[in-house]
């Protein structure tokens, strides 16, 4: 489990009464770019699932908005980059038409191929899945809008950031 004050320094806390934080174009090639930790991008996932944190803002449980399929596999929200089981199904979660958003609407080619790695493709499932997630609301993807404090990318982009549980 990644420490305390490294999720506290990577992202602002959202609590149960907060929307999530708030999607932008900047924010999600942020993400795509590795400049934030893998927790904040679950971070920026787990209450669009419906998953809400408990009081000391550690874990987060699957709630009443949680769909049905996740709260059964996943009661504890996943670590969506550093678990495959929770990477697939979020992969699978993306309706058909939304698969390609990412090339869409941010221009994405993908990644070199030195520079693919699982933490990297499972990013970029998580950015494709939270354009879906707009989409299938019709909401727009803001130009710009509030970033957490910026990491530089990772050194090992297989260990990722400091912090950052192993990828499995």
């Amino acid at each position: 489990m990644p420490c305390a004050a490294l999720d506290a320094a990577a992202a602002p806390a959202p609590d149960a009464a907060q929307a999530p934080f708030p999607l932008s174009r900047a924010l999600l090639e942020a993400v795509l770019a590795d400049r934030t930790s893998d927790r904040f991008v679950c971070r920026l996932i787990w209450p669009r699932l419906g998953y809400r944190p408990d009081a000391e803002d550690l874990h987060w449980q699957a709630g009443p908005d949680t769909p049905p399929a996740w709260a059964e596999a996943f009661p504890q929200a996943p670590e969506l980059i550093a678990e495959r089981p929770a990477s697939v199904r979020l992969t699978r979660s993306i309706p058909p038409e939304h698969k390609q958003l990412l090339k869409q609407q941010l221009g994405f080619a993908g990644y070199r191929i030195g520079g693919l790695y699982p933490r990297r493709t499972r990013r970029a499932t998580a950015v494709n899945w939270l354009l879906a997630h707009l989409a299938e609301r019709g909401e727009s993807l803001s130009e710009e809008g509030p970033l957490p404090p910026l990491l530089d990318p990772p050194s090992d982009p297989v260990a990722g950031h400091p912090g950052d549980p192993p990828v499995g």
